[in-house]
């Protein structure tokens, strides 16, 4: 066995037995005192104390790291004279006990220095050794104090050394200590204090290839022990941490056996180890081995060496740092820092930060340097230029991989700042760490406690009020289905993208192979679970209907037992991914292993073919390979909600801490701690059932004492008659209020609470109050969400009474209830604020006793905590929300502790003011990383004030040290009820006036809405005299679809700036100020003070993530603060503490008067539809002209190739001036403030259109140029035949010419020889038959066994072309038996086979269309494939609904495919033929050529002759040129001008509709009824084609002469200009030819024109001349042909239309199948609706179980307290709540109402028998025909329609 195996086999097992097998990595020499260490056998360092100063290898490090390292006791060997050393690398560590003073520090290092020399210091580190309960804080201190110490170089543990964190730690240093130093080396021998130390250094050999992980054996100046090895078995070591280098050797070492050795891995082996092949995957391979040196590798990479021990914390990133670039390109030792800085600004491309890449061994310093040519002597030297694999994969290695970044951060950081990096990327849509392996111990960990913080929410419909509302809950407490992904193996595709294409295909929320900033080499992630949830919006094209969690294991999941078990058993499905499903695949034994499990279980085969796709009893085989995205997604969606929606196991968050064989970080006994002390206050809390009793009876102080207190205080400032009588009168009653309130002090609760905050450490009571919050959040959330609904309710009644001006008893009774349910929300809204408030008001009441204060009282300690809590970064209250009160005595002893911690600190004030739910706190936690409640259910109430620390980076910039940032409540807040408009001028004034600068936060552009709020303040600023304030402020856009707003909205901000100038003045009139101007009285400049916001979401909530762009504007809006900021001096917090005083005692002397205004209007949604419709026809018209021209083109052979740059260039102009009407439409419209609000996505689909349009026409040109390349050979053979037929008809002529025969006898001369000729020119030609296609069907049926007769029966009676509109299917399909009775068929299962039938018949029809039958002709196996994929689903089918298909029904649904695929079978075939058949071409040319050889017979002359086969080519061509004009001009002219099709999708349906009632067929309305889209296709062909030969046959003939027209002047002047071109040059018939050609290429396909037997003509006039008479007769010819040719052509008018107005939404409503109307096909913002809904018993609904028809409209059940059945179960679910029976019941909005279409009552009663007999069913009992509806008749049926849908 060679060297390197030898040592690869010993990395792959335990340490040896013995020191001697293996040379250790390095040495660890423990010196100082015994007394520091406590040796046993855990201790991981010095696991015994025998055999003291002899080296041993250390088994309990090995398994620690996976290292070779050994260890030497020289624990009190101080006064031993003689010591030995091993050769290799040494590193001392002095261990003292924390006991011991710096003196013994000091001693240690002399005894060090004279022992092994001054160089060994170099290689020491200082271990200070504790007591498990003890600290070193005080010995470090002494030590720092008194001695030359080096914090890099020390470390503390305990003395008893099992925690593998701190020895982990400890190795992490002793790494980096060796890569900054050169490894000291001991020699072999006898070592004294007079000795001189001597040592070489040695670095890695990357350069020659060796193997980076294993040690030097043969090391410069230490002998080896084996002289005799192979020079090639030479190791050379790297340290762990250190980038590859170069060998270097130290300049003294002169010694012969330091040469030698140098020169022998220099020269000698040089190219051996250069190219050895296996060197990189021996090092990957024991890289793999060694999981402690990958982590420290990335660690040190990304700096954070010295953080896996000291976490990173919240604290170290929540602060005012340095701006981020926009585009800035990174290091790796800021990947940290910028990592962190994005995620906690809520920016996802946290995760793709781009990174300064640097080749290794290249000094940025030093340039390349190149050699000149002529100094290259030896062609060898030639290998340096050339990169190795090892060079390669260097390079790559120097790329972190983005999750490994992610990780490390995550590892490094501490429980809190974890906990907000994972709410933070849940707030972004990624997934989120599950399970994640220690990445030293590779323990697995769960980290629930980082879950906590993380609500989510989904759109669920209310079971109670039957309304649609946004179901939220903290996600630990969720019980959702889970879906777990696991790869077994390597398969090609890759699983987290697939789960991205399920979830959310337009974001990456798992990170994959394919995204920026991943390789191949990640250390962090494999091993790593992780979860997203999937939360629906409660929209159509919702992937699931339900909250879904997915799960996804990285790495394969063969190597990571415990992890994949975990998941199998919590999932609710598992989806693997395998790359074969080969019996002797190693994954065979876990598939074997899941197929058993009882849980659904999905197989994706990803590599191989895998078979046919198989679904058993919830086991379902997939092959991915050659399947589209989209595809295997649908697929996937479909299968996963059909398990989903039977019954499933649920997965529940916190029950993973059940899970045995891991941690759960919240077991950590501080969080635990915590935990404890919550769930104590919590217990007391449980005590009370009413929610909205918690407060009244723990929280007293704060309710009825503080408002009515509030109430009076402001009182005091209005009082009238009396006044010191009443002042003092009510001065008493607030002191009456704070005595009982110092009664009511003692709550249980908050004694609980401060006793903890007091006792708890710093740590403890973190994660305490983090506990509460969660706790009372859990607690309080559904009662909240109850109340909520009612107040929403209540308010909506007393909305609907308002606008009917109603005052009576009732409105009065209304407003007293809402009042009421106001109160109850204010009670039962619970969180920390409240408690603080609580101890605020306590601590107020006791203040105001003017007793002797106590210091030793708990209320006097309450601002001390506060402060505390407000320094670490919590937010505290300043307005209390529910009094509109300030606390003023409680805030100002809070800031005044603050003072006393912090110091008088200059802080710079940011207040923001807006509406209701704007994002006033989103953009602040964006902008600062802050975490402000920003949930629907926890808006924020009052006004909250945080400080942000000002870095030490940027503190030269600024004159303070903090910004404190006062985030407020939304105006128009309804809980507040009739208060609103007193409360929000006293909000609006106080907010603008406490900020240095005060943002405006206005949703969207139109500022109208804040200008009355702006108005209230500047006249409240103008009273304030003495408060004296002169602050400024800023407009801040947000939702802003187009960002570049800013320049093109200066008109706008000039409008405003004079409004807001107006009302300043009119301000100034009436409180007699002198005022110019608005910024007189606020700092305002209307150029620099108005920043726009992206829209803040990229998508459609819940699962967009936030938009980069808005997460860019914010931080630009931040720059732009903070320059401003930059200017600004301040205030003190002393200053701002007398602020807050002066601003309120003055706000609170004004009595606001002043009204808000509301400036919604209603939107019209149709007409924009109808100039939606406008816009798509001018693009498509446009796009069909340009696709006929490029059709003559590819036809004439000018073109070959179609580039989609080309199209976009051609559609430009149109696409430009469509852009220009667009935004004309929007811009000056009306309506235009109601229209933006859809502005952006009516933009988006036009272009969405547009694109789309262009591509397709590429597809189409595409199968064009495929077509004329498949029939080349042909077409070359076409040009050889015609020159043969013309040089052999001209030679019979000549042989004719002077016998003057009649023509009778030439025709038969002609015949006579013809045949010969076609003979010989294709004998080598068979012709292409027709296809028989009924006997190829029956070919095919009889050979999958079916019988004649049945076939027969079939195609007689025409059974199968009724089957997809069969009314039952009974007959067809017979249920299984059931125990003592027959199941029947009932609604759902025929609807199910009906929707069946249409997917199979789609399905077919698509597999058919990709059969290359135009190219290559029709095959028999076409027709088989066909008829087994029917086979095959019919199977699956009867597996579904438990049943038997009869075999009529299979033979009338293969019978049914076929006539479907035939048609275009038949259609390619007869193209095939036409394009291939040499024979039918000929014979087709014979005509022309008799009339050629006629010609010669006369003697006519070339150009005669010539001129006929020219015009003979036109003549096709013309008439196809002329018919395609046609058709387009056809199709625009109804388009614009016929009634139906010139409106919306909703005109359409009214004119498809009198149409039915009109023609009275029951047939057809029974098409429409179960296939709409097929018969409204069918009415569009019906309507085109009365429109052309009935009723505007006239017009048609017109179009089409004015095209023929204008085909005869482009031909005619071709004529002209070749000829004058010929002339001019003097060319040849083949130069004239070329001309005529080229000049018609764009508007006729002429073809090829040989003029090889035609040289002689010179005169072209004549030619022309010809010609010209020839084409006249074309014309004319053309004008006559019929009008139904047109059918034949290229382009039909009722295809144009048809691709028009058919591209739309076509989903029906589930109970009546009205269709919905919505023009736009994707119209994700609104649910599927119908303005008139049916009689369900057009669409066969009856009572389960009976013949009774069910007659009711949708729209009237919908209102009443019927029930119905969902599905084939026996669910019940009542009408008011439809939406939870299933997704096609929740993507439908119908409206309760009672506007019955009277259409429908005439269409039941007109076909009352037709229906019966097609749905086997009877209007009886229940379902009886009401006799009004009989009274209906036909004409007020259909005048009904014009009546109703005129809207």
């Amino acid at each position: 066995m060679s060297s390197t195996e030898d040592n690869k086999t010993l990395m792959d097992t335990s340490p040896p037995s013995q020191p001697n097998e293996l040379n250790p990595e390095f040495t660890l020499v423990l010196i100082g005192d015994t007394n520091s260490i406590e040796i046993g056998p855990k201790n991981i360092l010095l696991a015994n104390d025998e055999q003291t100063h002899m080296q041993h290898l250390s088994p309990k490090l090995y398994d620690l790291c996976g290292r070779h390292i050994s260890v030497i006791n020289m624990l009190g060997q101080q006064n031993t004279e003689n010591l030995l050393l091993n050769q290799g690398a040494h590193i001392f560590l002095l261990i003292l006990p924390n006991s011991l003073d710096s003196s013994q520090h000091s001693a240690g290092v002399q005894w060090l220095e004279k022992a092994f020399g001054k160089e060994s210091l170099s290689y020491l580190i200082t271990v200070v050794t504790h007591d498990a309960d003890a600290e070193c804080e005080s010995a470090l201190r002494d030590l720092k104090a008194n001695t030359g110490f080096d914090e890099k170089r020390y470390h503390t543990c305990t003395k008893s050394m099992t925690d593998v964190y701190e020895m982990t730690a400890l190795l992490e240093k002793i790494d980096v200590m060796v890569s900054e130093m050169k490894p000291y080396c001991g020699s072999r021998g006898t070592l004294n204090k007079n000795d001189e130390q001597k040592h070489v250094d040695f670095k890695s050999n990357t350069e020659e290839g060796t193997d980076s992980s294993e040690f030097q054996q043969n090391q410069t100046g230490c002998p080896a022990e084996d002289e005799g090895k192979s020079s090639s078995n030479v190791k050379v070591k790297s340290d762990l941490l250190n980038e590859p280098g170069d060998v270097e050797h130290s300049k003294n070492d002169d010694s012969p056996v330091a040469k030698g050795a140098a020169d022998e891995v220099t020269h000698e082996n040089k190219d051996k180890v250069r190219k050895m092949p296996n060197s990189v995957k021996i090092s990957e391979e024991i890289d793999k081995e060694n999981p402690h040196q990958r982590v420290t590798e990335t660690l040190l990479r990304l700096d954070l060496q010295d953080k896996h021990q000291q976490k990173l914390t919240s604290e170290d990133f929540l602060k005012i740092g340095p701006a981020m670039k926009k585009y800035h390109v990174t290091s790796e030792k800021e990947l940290t820092n910028t990592f962190l800085h994005k995620l906690l600004m809520l920016d996802y491309r946290a995760r793709y930060i781009p990174v300064k890449q640097e080749i290794l061994g290249v000094s940025d310093s030093k340039p390349i340097q190149v050699c000149d040519s002529a100094e290259v002597e030896d062609i060898d030297d030639m290998d340096d230029f050339f990169s190795t694999g090892e060079d390669t994969k260097q390079t790559k290695e120097t790329h972190l991989h983005q999750m490994d970044i992610q990780m490390a951060v995550f590892h490094c950081s501490d429980s809190f700042l974890k906990q907000n990096i994972v709410s933070k990327l849940s707030q972004c849509q990624y997934a989120l760490p599950l399970l994640v392996p220690d990445p030293v111990t590779m323990d697995i960990e769960c980290p629930l406690w980082t879950f906590r913080k993380i609500t989510k929410s989904w759109k669920t419909t209310d079971i109670q009020t039957d309304s649609k509302i946004m179901k939220s809950m903290p996600i630990c407490k969720a019980k959702t289905p889970m879906v777990s992904f696991l790869r077994l193996d390597s398969p090609s595709v890759s699983k987290s993208q697939l789960i991205n294409m399920l979830i959310n295909d337009r974001h990456n929320t798992f990170f994959h192979r394919h995204l920026q900033g991943s390789n191949k080499t990640r250390h962090l992630v494999d091993g790593m679970a992780e979860i997203a949830w999937y939360c629906p919006a409660g929209k159509c094209n919702d992937a699931f209907n339900d909250c879904v969690a997915f799960c996804n294991l990285h790495g394969d999941a063969l190597l990571f037992e415990k992890q994949r078990d975990i998941l199998i058993e919590k999932s609710s499905v598992n989806v693997v991914l395998v790359p074969t499903l080969e019996k002797g695949h190693k994954s065979r034994r876990v598939i074997e292993a899941l197929w058993k499990c009882q849980k659904p279980l999905i197989i994706l085969i990803t590599d191989t073919d895998g078979g046919k796709d198989q679904k058993k009893q919830g086991r379902y085989k997939i092959s991915l390979k050659d399947r589209s995205h989209s595809d295997i997604t649908e697929e996937l969606k479909t299968i996963i909600g059909h398990i989903l929606y039977e019954s499933h196991t649920s997965f529940h968050l916190e029950s993973m801490a059940e899970v045995p064989g891991i941690r759960v970080d919240e077991d950590d006994p501080v969080c635990q701690k915590g935990k404890t002390a919550a769930l104590e206050m919590m217990n007391l809390l449980k005590k009370i059932q009413d929610v909205t009793e918690i407060k009244s009876k723990f929280l007293p102080c704060q309710g009825q004492l503080w408002h009515e207190w509030s109430r009076i205080k402001k009182e005091l400032y209005h009082l009238t008659g009396q006044i010191e009588i009443e002042k003092s009168k009510k001065e008493n009653e607030l002191m009456k209020i704070r005595q009982d309130q110092c009664k009511h002090s003692c709550s249980e609760l908050i004694k609980l609470f401060t006793d903890n905050l007091l006792s708890l450490s710093s740590t403890e009571r973190q994660y305490f109050l983090k506990w509460t919050q969660i706790f009372l959040d859990d607690h309080v959330t559904d009662d909240l969400s109850v109340i909520l609904q009612n107040y929403d309710k209540k308010w909506s009644e007393v909305l609907a009474l308002k606008k009917k001006h109603n005052k009576s008893d009732l409105f009065k009774s209304k407003q007293t209830e809402l009042e009421q349910i106001s109160t109850k929300l204010q009670s039962a809204s619970f969180g920390l604020e409240h408690i603080f408030r609580e101890m605020g008001q306590i601590y107020e009441a006791h203040k105001s006793q003017k007793k002797q204060e106590c210091r030793d009282a708990d209320w006097f300690k309450y601002p001390e905590l506060a402060a505390e809590l407000m320094i670490s970064g919590h937010p505290m209250e300043l307005i209390d929300g529910d009094a509109g009160n300030v606390p003023l005595t409680w805030i100002s002893s809070l800031l005044d502790e603050v003072i006393k911690k912090l110091g008088d600190k200059r802080v710079f004030v940011l207040s923001v003011l807006g509406i209701q739910s704007s994002g006033k706190s989103t953009m602040l936690n964006a902008m600062f990383g802050l975490e402000f409640a920003v949930s629907a259910g926890r808006c924020t109430k009052g006004a909250f004030m945080q400080l942000v620390k000002v870095s030490e980076e940027v503190k030269e910039k600024f004159t303070f040290d903090y910004i404190l940032v006062v985030d407020t409540e939304g105006l128009r807040a309804l809980e507040l009820g009739h208060a609103t408009l007193h409360h929000d001028n006293e909000l609006a004034t106080f907010v603008v006036g406490l900020g240095n600068i005060t943002l405006i936060n206005i949703f969207g552009e139109n500022p109208a809405e804040m200008q009355d709020i702006l108005q209230i303040v500047v006249q409240a600023f103008m009273r304030m005299k003495k408060v004296n304030l002169s602050p400024s402020c800023m407009f801040v856009h947000q939702n802003v679809t187009d960002i570049t707003a800013v320049e093109k909205t200066m008109d706008g901000k000039r409008r405003l700036q004079d409004k807001l100038d107006q009302m300043a003045q009119l301000a100034a009139k009436e409180e007699v100020f002198d005022v110019d101007c608005f910024s007189d009285v606020i700092a305002f400049d209307v150029e620099k003070d108005v920043k726009y916001l992206a829209q803040l979401w990229e998508g459609s909530p819940p699962m967009a993530p936030p938009n980069p762009d808005y997460c860019e504007s914010v931080q630009e809006l931040r720059n732009m603060i903070l320059s401003k900021a930059s200017d600004s001096a301040g205030i003190t917090l002393s200053q701002f503490k007398t602020k807050i005083q002066d601003l309120w005692n003055a706000l609170v002397k004004e009595n606001f008067v002043f009204n808000f205004k509301n400036t919604f209007e209603i939107a019209v949604y149709r007409n924009l539809e109808v100039q939606f419709g406008k816009w798509t026809w001018n693009l498509r018209s446009n796009m069909l002209t340009i696709e006929n021209q490029q059709y003559n083109c590819i036809e004439n052979g000018n073109t070959d190739k179609v580039e989609l740059k080309h199209l976009y260039e051609e559609m430009s102009k149109t696409y430009e001036k469509t852009k220009e009407e667009i935004q004309k439409y929007f811009d000056h419209d009306k309506d235009k403030e109601i229209l933006v609000q859809w502005r952006g996505r009516f933009e988006s689909k036009i272009n969405d259109f547009h694109e789309e349009l262009v591509k397709e026409t590429k597809r189409k040109l595409d199968e064009i140029i495929q077509q004329k390349n498949a029939c080349k050979k042909l077409n070359d053979e076409k040009t050889v035949f015609e020159n043969k037929l013309l040089q052999k008809s001209k030679e019979l002529a000549h042989q004719l010419k002077d016998k003057g025969q009649e023509e009778k006898e030439l025709k038969m001369q002609f015949d006579h020889v013809w045949e010969g000729w076609v003979d010989e020119l294709t004998s080598d030609t068979k012709p292409i038959e027709d296809i028989d296609f009924e006997k190829e069907q029956n070919k095919v049926l009889t050979d999958l066994g079916i019988e004649w007769y049945l076939m027969y029966d079939s195609k007689r009676y025409g059974r199968h072309k009724e089957l997809p509109v069969c009314g039952t299917y009974s007959d067809y399909i017979t249920p299984k038996t059931l125990v003592g009775k027959i199941k029947k068929l009932i609604y759902y299962d025929h609807e199910h086979i009906r929707s069946f039938i249409a997917r199979v018949e789609q399905q077919s029809i698509d597999n058919i269309k990709t059969k290359p039958v135009i190219t290559r002709g029709f095959q028999s196996t076409y027709l088989q494939e066909v008829a087994n994929n029917v086979i095959k689903e019919v199977t699956e089918l009867e597996a579904e609904l438990k049943c038997k298909a009869r075999k009529e029904f299979k033979v009338d649904l293969i019978l049914y495919v076929f006539d479907r695929a035939t048609i275009w079978l038949s259609e390619s075939h007869k193209k095939f033929k036409m394009n291939n058949d040499a024979i039918a071409y000929l014979e087709g040319k014979k005509t022309q050529y008799y009339d050629i050889f006629k010609s010669f017979c006369k003697g006519h002359s070339s150009a005669v002759v010539f001129g006929k086969v020219i015009c003979e080519k036109l003549r096709s061509a013309t008439a196809q040129a002329v018919f395609t004009k046609t058709a387009i001009d056809l199709a625009g002219e109804m388009k614009c001008n016929f009634p139906a099709f010139n409106g919306n999708r909703l005109v359409l349906e009214k004119h498809v509709l009198k149409s039915l009632a009109e023609k009275g067929s029951f047939k057809d309305y029974i098409n429409y009824i179960q296939q709409p889209r097929k018969h409204v296709e069918s009415y569009i062909e019906e309507q085109v084609k009365e429109y052309i030969f009935t009723d505007h046959e006239d017009r048609t003939m017109d179009i089409r002469g004015k095209n023929a027209e204008d085909i005869k002047r482009v031909v005619n002047q071709a004529l002209f200009t070749a000829s004058k071109n010929v002339k001019t040059q003097r060319g040849s018939t083949d130069l004239w030819l070329k001309e005529f050609s080229s000049l018609l290429k764009d508007e006729l396909t002429i073809g090829d024109i040989s003029s090889e037997n035609f040289s002689d003509i010179t005169n072209f006039d004549f030619l022309k001349d010809e010609i010209k008479t020839g084409f006249e007769s074309i014309i004319e010819e053309t004008n006559k042909r019929p009008l139904n040719e047109m059918k034949e052509s290229r382009l039909k008018p009722e295809k144009i239309l048809i691709d028009q107005l058919c591209n739309c939404c076509w989903v029906t409503c589930p109970f009546c199948a009205a269709v919905c109307t919505n023009t736009l096909k994707y119209h994700s913002q609104n649910d599927h609706s119908a303005p008139f809904h049916r009689s369900t018993a057009v669409n066969g609904w009856h009572y389960r179980y009976t013949v009774k028809m069910s007659v009711d409209f949708c729209t009237t059940k919908v209102a009443s307290n019927g029930s119905f059945y969902p599905d084939s179960s026996e669910r019940v679910i009542p009408y008011k709540w439809y939406r939870t029976g299933g997704p096609k019941y929740a993507s439908w909005n119908i409206t309760p109402d009672d506007s019955e279409l009277p259409y429908w009552k005439w269409f039941i009663c007109q076909y009352q028998n037709q229906l019966e007999e097609h749905y086997k069913l009877k209007f009886e009992g229940l379902g009886k025909i009401p006799e009004n509806w009989k009274k209906i008749s036909k004409e007020e049926a259909i005048k009904s329609l014009d009546e109703l849908f005129n809207l």
